[in-house]
């Protein structure tokens, strides 16, 4: 049930659902070890078809603080979180996924501190959790426990920065950027979501403070998951990564931004490029002729400068297909993986 009417809700936790029915039980077990009487948990089923809604329905009664909401057909993460966002009322808003989990009383830390230092939004480290294995991934910055600018915080070009840590649920965001339009997604984003939301935020919020709680657990290797499968699905990259290239080259320090939005992009196509052998083989022709593509709408002294600064072995890849005529099929590129961060 909702708070009442007249209590006012201090935090809306948005939680995206899509056939997670073997590990939903425990997602919902760490929000009850969250629950405050002035949280709610919007729970968006994205219309799954095994048994994830009934165990939303029984979570739905049981649940401190819980609304659930029903998509009538399958919009995907990015469609998935909007809908919980526009059902929120809380005056601080957060994310979770549907098969992660929070370490008891989290939240309630986490506001504390956000609070405290009256920032727009914070970002947290968090646990990656694959199989037994647990593994602690910081957000890329150094300052900690300090309200800083965000926009500072995207360069230097050449590095890791906070905007390549765009996981939305490692964090917390004051109601304000959702009345300017900030925290919503591009509706529709298979994959990426998160990357011109973080630019977004980085480029239009006022501050932003980077904190060491651990209290979020990813599930990675979840065998639905985007990550795992290399499918159409996977190339909406290519969307999410124009948008952030398209908004950045409109910025008023487009000049300084756009090598650190260009050289992301690129090493995100080299990434894929590098294990294209998990992708069906009608996807990783179709990967090779849109990465192709974008490398031909980039601002091309850009570009030059970004491949100018890569590792040989993302430069070699990168150029071997910025020469493939448009239209060309190519030789299937080398195996190998390579770091998707800058």
């Amino acid at each position: 049930m909702r708070p009442s009417v007249a209590g006012v809700v201090k935090l809306s936790v948005v939680v995206p659902f899509f056939n997670v029915q073997t590990y939903a039980p425990d997602t919902l077990r760490s929000l009850r070890a969250n629950a405050r009487e002035d949280f709610e948990f919007i729970l968006v089923d994205d219309c799954s078809t095994d048994g994830t809604p009934e165990i939303l329905r029984r979570a739905e009664r049981e649940l401190p603080g819980a609304v659930l909401v029903r998509h009538e057909r399958n919009g995907g993460l990015a469609t998935a979180r909007n809908t919980g966002l526009d059902a929120a009322r809380g005056e601080y808003l957060t994310f979770l996924d549907g098969d992660d989990w929070l370490a008891p009383g989290h939240y309630a830390r986490l506001l504390a501190a956000m609070e405290e230092l009256g920032c727009d939004f914070v970002r947290t480290d968090h646990v990656q959790c694959t199989g037994r294995t647990r593994t602690v991934h910081r957000v890329p910055h150094g300052r900690r426990g300090v309200a800083m600018s965000p926009r500072e915080a995207i360069l230097p070009a050449t590095r890791s920065t906070s905007v390549d840590y765009a996981y939305a649920w490692a964090g917390m965001y004051h109601r304000r950027l959702a009345d300017r339009g900030l925290l919503h997604f591009t509706d529709g984003l298979r994959t990426a979501e998160d990357r011109p939301w973080i630019w977004r935020l980085h480029r239009e919020a006022g501050s932003f403070a980077v904190l060491g709680m651990l209290g979020v657990f990813y599930r990675r290797g979840v065998a639905s998951s985007l990550t795992q499968i290399g499918d159409v699905r996977q190339l909406d990259f290519v969307r999410a990564f124009d948008q952030v290239v398209g908004e950045t080259a409109a910025d008023r320090d487009a000049d300084r931004l756009l090598p650190k939005a260009v050289r992301t992009y690129c090493a995100i196509i080299s990434h894929h490029l590098g294990s294209i052998e998990r992708f069906e083989p009608a996807v990783a022709r179709k990967l090779r002729t849109m990465s192709a593509a974008a490398l031909r709408r980039m601002p091309q002294d850009v570009l030059k400068d970004a491949l100018d600064s890569m590792d040989t072995e993302r430069s070699v890849r990168l150029r071997r297909l910025q020469r493939r005529p448009a239209g060309a099929r190519t030789a299937p590129a080398a195996q190998g993986s390579s770091e998707a961060a800058a």
